[in-house]
């Protein structure tokens, strides 16, 4: 069985991210494990701190995450054109001590997705994680794109994704990925 840990970079309680998220756990097929994190809890990056106390005890918990999982989906918002400092932040964690990037990232299968309510959906921030995740050694999967545009037509009041089409090209953005996670 494919284990594939999906990450919603949104603190938003009703955030189109995590919606897309949760649409995709569910899109998952029955040989997939899909697993949700969010951000929550996450202190800002602080090298003292890192010196002075370690890691936080909820980066400790998503890094041991991301390592038990054969794949990382990102759900990327996009924020002036680029990542959302939040989720650049978790990464930049998750990357310390730098001795320990091989382990969590090194050849570790990546994927980005996204949503958002403008027209472009998250095409500047998928773009912008390509440089973050190469620096970082990880395997992008570049067998398929999703770009949620104009989120608020595609998702209801109480998160579920509504559009057919999309929930179609979610599902198989899903798949592909399992398959290339699966394959180290």
């Amino acid at each position: 069985m494919t284990t594939i840990l999906g990450i919603s970079g949104s603190l938003r309680a009703q955030s189109y991210n995590t919606s897309l998220l949760r649409a995709a756990q569910a899109a998952a097929g029955p040989d997939v494990r899909f697993d949700t994190a969010t951000l929550h809890g996450i202190p800002l990056y602080d090298g003292d701190v890192e010196q002075r106390d370690g890691l936080p005890a909820t980066v400790t918990a998503l890094k041991d995450r991301v390592v038990a999982s054969d794949g990382v989906l990102l759900c990327t918002p996009e924020y002036n054109n680029g990542i959302p400092g939040v989720f650049k932040n978790a990464i930049d964690w998750l990357s310390r001590p730098a001795d320990d990037i091989p382990r969590v990232f090194g050849g570790r299968a990546f994927a980005v997705i996204g949503a958002s309510p403008g027209g472009f959906g998250t095409i500047l921030s998928q773009a912008a994680w390509l440089p973050v995740l190469r620096t970082l050694g990880a395997r992008q999967w570049a067998g398929g794109r999703l770009m949620v545009s104009k989120a608020q037509q595609m998702f209801d009041a109480q998160g579920a994704l509504t559009d057919e089409a999309t929930r179609k090209r979610l599902a198989e953005f899903v798949r592909g990925f399992a398959e290339f996670a699966a394959t180290k």
